[in-house]
C-alpha cells in the first residue's frame, strides 16, 4: 500500500509541474496533510479562534489556484486556510518552541514586509541593527567590553551593523568600523555620514592587526547575510579567517575576545551551517525575523532574537511559533542562558586606594562624599541599601529599603510600622545598614541604635511622596498574609475615590519614620588579587569626649 501511495504521489508531482514548476512543492503536502475536503478545512479557525490573515494570489498561479478557492476566498482572491496550514507544515522548522525557516522563506517574508505590507528597508535595517546593538548591551558591558569592531559587508546585513555601531555609541561603548566594500546607495552613504559625525573611525583593512584581540574587546560579524552564495571573496575571506583565530584561545586565563554574527555567521550555509567545521564559532548570535535553519548549529552561549517587527500576518502565514519580547525590549533571548560555574565567578577589582590619611576625618562626611560620587555615577538608586535587624530572639533578617535623609549624623528611613523589620526594632534597637555600589567597586556598611523620628517629620516626608505611594502605604498592612493582588487592586480603587485629586489624604499611625544613629562605619574599596581596602571608623570615648578612631581592617 505504502508504494503504491508513494507512487501516486510522485505521478501527482508530475502532473502538477506541468502546470507551474512551484505546484508540486506547494500542494502535495497540504493534500496529504489534509484528511477532509478543502472546503470543510476552509471553514476551520485557527486555534486561537482569530479569522486566518491571507494575501492575495496574482501572477501565473493565479489561475492554478482558482479551483481550489473557496467563494469567498476567490472574491477577495486569498489562500485558502489548508494552504497556510500547508505552508506552515513544510516550512516551519521546529526545535522545542521556536521555529526556525529556510533560505527561501525568509526572502519572501523580507519581499512580504517590504511590499504589501508597507516596510521599507531603511525602516527594517534600524530595527534590526538596533536589536543588535540591545543584544549586545544585555550581555557584554562597556565597563568590560569596551572596544567594539564592526565588520560590515556590502549589503543589508552590513547596513544593520552599520546601525548597530550608531546605537552602541550611544549606549556608551568605543566603536571601529570596517567597511571595504562601500554600497553607493544613498541609505548606505547617509548611515556612513552618521558614523562619521558621531566621530567613529573608519578602518582599512590593512590597519586592523592580524589578531584582532589585540585591539578590541568584541568584534561583531555584519559581513554577510541569509542570501549570501558561493565563497567569500577577499577581503572578506580573510577576515573570516582572522575571526576563526579568535576562537582559539592562547591564553586560557585571558578572557577571550568575544564574536558577535550578526542574523547568519558569516560563511556559514544559511541552512546547513558551517559544513567543512572550518568557520569561526561566534560567541552570540542575533537572529533576525526569525532564526534561519543554520542556527539549529550554533553552540555558543548567547542566541538571542532580534526585529520586534513580524505582523500576525506572517506569523499566520508560515506557521511561524516565536517566543514573546519581554517589556520594551528589541531582543528576546531564545533557550536557556549559559549554565555557570559558581565558584569560578570573580571579578579582579582595579580602583583607586583607599588610605586612611585620605579620608575625611568624620565618617557621615566621607559616606557623602562617596554618595554624592555615586550619584554623579549615574548608578541606578545609589541610595538603595540593605537593612538588617534582628528580634529578640537573635533571629536575623535582611531587606532592601531606601535611604531618605542624613540628618544629625543619623541614616532615615520610612517604613510600616506593623512590619518586620519594625517588629525586630521593637525588640532589638541595633541595627546594620548596607550600602553596595558595584560600578565603583565600593561598599558602606553602617552599624547603630535605631529611633523612630519625630511625628511632624513623618507627616511632612508622607505629603511630599506621590499621592499614589500615599494610597500605596495605607491600603498595604505590610508584611501581613492576604488572600490575591486584587485584595490590594480593590482597596487601592476604593481610596481613590474617597479621596480625589486635590483632597487632603491622612497618614495612617502605623506609618512613619526610623533614624539609625552609627557607632561604627566601614568603607570598602575593591582591589586587584583581593586584597582589598577596608577603613573602619569606630566611635570612642577619649578624655571624656566621643572620637571616632580610623582604622585600616585586613581583608
Amino acid at each position: 500500500m505504502g508504494k503504491t501511495m508513494s507512487s501516486m504521489r510522485t505521478k501527482f508531482r508530475a502532473m502538477l509541474s506541468r502546470f507551474h514548476p512551484l505546484l508540486p512543492r506547494l500542494l502535495v503536502p497540504i493534500l496529504v496533510s489534509c484528511p477532509v475536503p478543502l472546503a470543510s478545512q476552509n471553514t476551520r479557525l485557527s486555534s486561537h479562534n482569530t479569522p486566518p490573515r491571507s494575501f492575495p494570489i496574482s501572477g501565473p498561479l493565479s489561475s492554478c489556484f482558482s479551483g481550489l478557492q473557496s467563494p469567498r476566498a476567490r472574491s477577495g482572491a486569498s489562500f485558502p486556510v489548508c494552504l497556510a496550514r500547508g505552508f506552515a507544515s513544510e516550512r516551519a522548522m521546529e526545535e522545542g518552541s521556536i521555529s526556525f525557516i529556510n533560505q527561501r522563506d525568509a526572502a519572501e517574508i523580507d519581499e512580504l514586509l517590504m511590499g504589501p505590507l508597507g516596510f521599507s528597508v531603511d525602516q527594517l535595517m534600524e530595527l534590526a541593527g538596533l536589536s543588535v546593538a540591545a543584544s549586545i548591551a544585555e550581555v557584554y558591558k562597556s565597563s568590560e567590553y569596551n572596544r567594539i569592531l564592526i565588520l560590515c559587508g556590502p549589503g543589508n546585513n552590513g547596513g544593520d551593523g552599520l546601525v548597530a555601531a550608531r546605537h552602541l555609541h550611544h549606549f556608551g561603548y568605543k566603536l571601529f568600523v570596517c567597511y571595504p566594500k562601500r554600497t553607493p546607495k544613498a541609505l548606505y552613504t547617509g548611515l556612513v555620514t552618521q558614523l562619521e559625525s558621531l566621530s567613529i573611525p573608519f578602518l582599512p583593512v590593512e590597519d586592523l592587526s592580524q589578531n584582532l584581540a589585540d585591539d578590541f574587546d568584541l568584534v561583531v560579524d555584519a559581513m554577510f547575510g541569509f542570501s549570501f552564495h558561493g565563497k567569500p571573496r577577499p577581503p572578506f575571506d580573510d577576515l573570516i579567517q582572522r575571526l576563526v583565530s579568535l576562537s582559539i584561545a592562547d591564553n586560557p586565563s585571558k578572557r577571550r575576545t568575544a564574536v558577535v554574527s550578526v542574523d547568519i555567521p558569516s560563511g556559514w550555509h544559511v541552512e546547513e551551517g558551517d559544513t567543512d567545521g572550518s568557520g569561526f564559532k561566534p560567541e552570540m548570535l542575533v537572529s533576525l525575523t526569525a532564526p534561519k535553519l543554520c542556527a539549529k548549529k550554533f553552540v555558543g552561549p548567547h542566541h538571542f532574537l532580534g526585529g520586534r517587527f513580524v505582523p500576525p500576518s506572517i506569523v499566520e502565514k508560515y506557521g511561524l511559533q516565536l517566543p514573546p519580547y519581554p517589556g520594551t525590549s528589541m531582543c528576546v533571548r531564545i533557550g536557556k542562558p549559559p549554565s555557570v560555574d559558581i565558584s569560578a565567578l570573580r571579578e579582579n577589582y582595579i580602583s583607586p586606594e583607599l588610605l586612611e590619611d585620605q579620608v575625611l576625618a568624620n565618617p557621615t562626611d566621607q559616606f557623602l562624599k562617596w554618595f554624592d560620587e555615586a550619584v554623579a555615577a549615574g548608578l541606578l538608586e545609589p541610595n538603595a541599601m540593605a537593612l538588617s535587624t534582628s528580634g529578640k530572639g537573635g533571629k536575623p533578617s535582611s531587606r532592601m529599603v531606601l535611604l531618605k535623609g542624613v540628618e544629625n549624623n543619623g541614616f532615615i528611613w520610612y517604613t510600616n510600622y506593623g512590619s518586620r523589620k519594625a517588629h525586630d526594632l521593637s525588640e532589638n534597637s541595633h541595627a546594620a545598614l548596607l550600602f553596595f555600589w558595584n560600578d565603583l567597586h565600593r561598599q558602606v556598611r553602617i552599624e547603630g541604635t535605631v529611633q523612630k523620628v519625630p511625628l511632624d517629620e513623618s507627616e511632612k516626608y508622607f505629603h511630599s511622596r506621590p499621592r499614589g505611594s500615599q494610597l500605596g502605604a495605607i491600603v498595604s498592612e505590610q508584611s501581613s498574609v492576604i488572600a490575591g493582588r486584587e485584595v490590594l487592586y480593590q482597596a487601592y480603587k476604593e481610596l481613590e475615590e474617597k479621596y480625589p485629586d486635590g483632597s487632603l489624604i491622612p497618614k495612617p499611625d502605623y506609618w512613619g519614620g526610623y533614624r539609625l544613629t552609627p557607632n561604627l562605619f566601614e568603607f570598602w574599596q575593591g582591589q586587584p588579587s583581593r586584597l582589598h581596602d577596608r577603613v573602619q571608623y569606630c566611635l570612642k570615648e577619649i578624655d571624656g569626649k566621643q572620637v571616632w578612631l580610623i582604622e585600616r581592617l585586613a581583608p
